[in-house]
């Protein structure tokens, strides 16, 4: 095995600083042809500035190319799953609908899926994604798995629970040392269900934007003032 068959692209959300960088360098990628391919996503807008970057996860089994009607969606031996081929892409949108980690977009004006593919042309050769060279804060990192588990106390997976449904990919998300699969089910992250807590997954260094993230019924000042709070004892909401 060479080099390049052992680089690895991994993805910290929590470190992203929402510069755009990334964004910008994506439609420099040759292939992209002037259209960024990545997303920068805010976790809550109308609670907090944290963003978050969203790339294709490159499922080893995607879901968007086996809803695809016109199989326009293609994975190649190093598991890189491409934008819809133009010739046969009918803009019908299942693809879109089917993703788990919700990435393939629909541009209309071109009446295509189009996607992350991980700057396929730099990435055979060794190179780094365009995204990758420019973030600052290592938010996307492109290396090796013994280089990324030596610098990081996170660790990186790319197993992923969506109900019944596990889904493996070529793209490592990093998250608390403990986890091996990492669950995400949105009926979980509604207020109101008990049985599943998802702070209990936030680990120390995650911005405090996340806790926002979760819950819309969290205590406001006024709550803290009628009810005799501790402000302590209450999530850091408000510094």
């Amino acid at each position: 095995m060479n080099l390049t068959d052992k680089l690895e692209f991994f993805v910290d959300q929590s470190r992203c600083i929402g510069c755009q960088a990334c964004v910008q360098a994506c439609a420099e990628c040759d292939t992209h042809r002037g259209h960024a391919m990545i997303h920068l996503e805010y976790v809550d807008r109308p609670t907090g500035v944290q963003t978050a970057p969203v790339v294709c996860m490159h499922c080893e089994d995607p879901t968007c190319a086996k809803v695809c009607p016109a199989d326009a969606i293609k994975q190649d031996d190093r598991g890189v799953v491409h934008t819809a081929a133009k010739p046969r892409c009918i803009s019908c949108s299942n693809c879109v609908l089917a993703c788990p980690f919700g990435v393939p977009k629909m541009n209309t004006g071109y009446e295509l899926m189009m996607k992350c593919d991980m700057c396929y042309d730099r990435t055979s050769v060794g190179k780094k994604p365009m995204c990758a060279t420019v973030c600052p804060s290592d938010a996307l990192y492109f290396g090796t798995r013994d280089e990324i588990e030596r610098i990081r106390q996170e660790q990186p997976i790319n197993e992923f629970q969506f109900g019944a449904q596990l889904v493996k990919t070529k793209v490592n998300m990093m998250t608390a040392p403990q986890k091996d699969t990492l669950l995400i089910d949105i009926v979980h992250f509604m207020s109101g269900n008990s049985e599943y807590n998802p702070l209990e997954n936030i680990r120390n260094g995650a911005p405090d934007a996340a806790m926002n993230a979760v819950w819309e019924d969290l205590p406001t000042q006024e709550d803290i003032a009628n009810e005799d709070l501790d402000p302590e004892e209450v999530p850091a909401l408000f510094n």
